[in-house]
Order: C-alpha cells, then structure tokens, then sequence
C-alpha cells in the first residue's frame, strides 16, 4: 500500500483541507430546538468526533417547508445561523473541517411538520409507501402536491441562501442532499417524477433542477466549497428509475465540468438492499470512477479493511463512515490503533434525550459511563 492510499493521510478537497481521509457521514439524531436551532448539547457531540478529516452535518433543512422530521436542524435564520456557530468553531478546534448538509426533503415529509399544517412538496402527486417519522411518532406517508413549476426558482434560491448562511455560520461548505429519496433526488428518478413540463420525462430534464441547484451554490459560495451526494442504487423511500445506468452517466457526466469539491456516493447496499438481492446492475464506486474524475468519497458499510481497499484501488479519495462514528466519537484513533470499537445502538439514533448521543466513551473513558437520564435534555 502507497502512503498516498491511506486513511491517515491529508488531503485536499477543493478549499476543504482534511487532515485525513475519514469523514463522518451526514447522520440525523432529531435532537434540535423546534425552532430548528441544533440542540443545547450539539457542540459537545461534534466536537467530540473532531478527530474525523472531516464532518458533514446532520442533515440540516434550507427552509420551513423542506423540514420532514422533527427535532431537525435548519440554515434559513439568523438565530440558527447563530446557534452554528460555537459547534463550528468546536469542530475547527479538533482539526477537522465542517460542511453542512443541505437538505429539502419534498414528499418525504408530513404535515405534522410542515408550515400550517400544510401538505408536503414532491415532483408529482406520488406518496412514498409505508411510514415516516412525524411529530405523532410513525405515521403513513400522505400523498405530496406537485410543486407548481413557478414555485421552483424560489427552492433554488432557498438552497442558495442557506449556503451563505452556512458559510456565515462558520462552516467550511456545504454537500446538497441529492440522495435517499428527498426532493432532488425524487426529480431525478422517473418512479417519483412524472411531470410533463421541462422538470420532467427526459433525463435532461429530470436533472435539471439538479443542476439548477448545483450552479445556484456555485454562484453564491464557490464550486471549491460544494459537494453534492448521489445514491444511485438505493431504493429507500421507494426509489427507483426505469433506466439507472442511463440517468447517472448523465448526471455524472454534468457534475464534472463543475469542479466540485467532492461528490460523495452512497454505495450499492447501504440502504434497503441486502447483499443476496442487490441488483447485478447496481451502480457502486468502481462504476462511477470510471465516469467521474473528480474527488470521490465514498460510504456504505465500510471497514478499515475495506476503505483501505477502495483507495488503494483508486475507487475512493476519502471514506466516510457512520454508525461508528455514532458509537466511536474517537473512530480515527481506534482505527489506526486496531482497537474495538463500540457497538452502536439504533434503539437511541433518534430521539430526545442525550443517551446514545454524547454518552459513548473513548479509548481513554470509562466503558460504563454514567447513565444519562431523559429529563437532562430540555424539550
């Protein structure tokens, strides 16, 4: 293995410098103020994974209505942007840097949650099957009300808005959510869209608001301070397109000339498929690198083994890993160590207490620390 494979190793991605090549995935824990300010303990949790190259946020919404979830975090005030930034300054201080998700969630969300109680946003008057995470607790998805196409410039603008105050609030850049079934993505794949006007029907114009969105957070911070993430073979929230293969070599195709910092790719497997029914066709690493030249960070399920694997072989620039930086806020030290590591517990990804969030010890803590109680984290 060359130096320049591993983990360990800085790197540059764009005006992002890491000190290494482990990236702590985007990961809701619906901890957050209901007025979308991250929560009083935020600081405590991010700086605790600062050991990471780089944090991507939870995912953190661009405006009321892109809100699918309570307990989420959001970049379209001036409190929130306030509230950022002591956990921005908090990750610098362990060395990493810091990019904020953003994130529209479309027709995955519920009325629960949305401004007035109103009906969720997608492509076309399509609901995703089975259940969504709302204000009652799990509750049936509702069927979305087509965005009318003149309602689209002002989402554009919204995600432009929330990336200089990202920017603004002490983060490094920002990554679009383009991926697990929320509102791009939902324009993307042809399931979910079946409008007839320039949004919808060709590939071109499945993408174009993609691409829309892609130029809008170029303008406003820079192609070096933007990622985007892809999913192109999970089939979460019921994604799926007629012709896969055809839809990303398009998208890739166009993400390239813009110089991003990084795309960030959701491998075959992480969401909804098992290994013994995975499409032969699923669309992994190998098969994107062959089309996309720009920096790649790469995740799903990966270990140190692996990750190591993936970019010795070229198919990755960076790793990005999840539950275990959920269970592991020293990840990086106990992986160059060989240590073990925690196991996370999905019972406490999401909700409102602390337990589970800023609980999990390092290397150099108690294996049994002191309980956590509901009651410590304010409502």
């Amino acid at each position: 293995m060359s130096s320049a494979a591993s983990l360990f190793d800085p790197i540059v991605l764009g005006a992002l410098k890491l000190p290494n090549r482990l990236v702590m995935a985007p990961l809701t824990r619906t901890r957050s103020h209901p007025d979308g300010r991250p929560g009083p303990k935020a600081e405590l949790y991010y700086s605790q994974r600062s050991s990471a190259g780089m944090i991507i946020s939870e995912g953190t919404c661009i405006s009321p209505q892109s809100v699918g979830n309570p307990g989420v975090p959001g970049l379209w005030t001036d409190k929130q942007v306030e509230a950022w930034k002591p956990i921005s300054d908090a990750v610098h201080a362990g060395g990493a840097a810091f990019v904020a998700q953003l994130w529209h969630t479309g027709r995955a969300s519920h009325p629960t949650v949305q401004p007035n109680g109103e009906t969720p946003v997608g492509p076309s008057a399509i609901a995703v099957t089975g259940l969504g995470y709302a204000r009652d607790g799990w509750v049936p998805f509702v069927t979305p009300r087509e965005l009318d196409i003149k309602e689209i410039p002002g989402i554009v603008a919204d995600y432009g808005t929330a990336a200089e105050n990202a920017l603004r609030a002490g983060f490094d850049g920002v990554e679009l959510h383009s991926a697990n079934g929320y509102l791009i993505d939902q324009f993307l794949q042809d399931n979910a869209n079946h409008r007839t006007d320039e949004y919808g029907g060709s590939i071109p114009n499945r993408a174009r608001l993609l691409l829309e969105v892609m130029e809008e957070l170029i303008r406003r911070v820079g192609a070096d301070r933007v990622g985007v993430r892809l999913s192109p073979s999970s089939p979460f929230q019921d994604m799926a397109d007629s012709n896969p293969q055809e839809l990303f070599n398009y998208v890739l195709r166009a993400l390239e000339p813009l110089n991003l910092a990084y795309l960030h790719l959701i491998e075959p497997g992480i969401s909804g498929y098992q290994s013994s029914n995975r499409p032969a066709d699923a669309i992994n690493s190998a098969w994107v690198r062959e089309r996309y030249k720009g920096a790649l960070i790469v995740a799903g399920g990966y270990t140190k083994e692996t990750a190591t694997k993936a970019l010795t072989a070229g198919n990755a620039d960076a790793v990005a890993f999840g539950r275990d930086f959920i269970s592991n806020p020293d990840l990086p030290r106990r992986l160059a160590e060989d240590a073990p590591l925690n196991e996370a517990d999905p019972e406490t990804f999401y909700g409102r207490t602390d337990a589970g969030y800023i609980d999990y010890p390092t290397l150099t803590q108690s294996p049994d620390p002191q309980p956590i109680r509901a009651h410590d984290f304010p409502g």
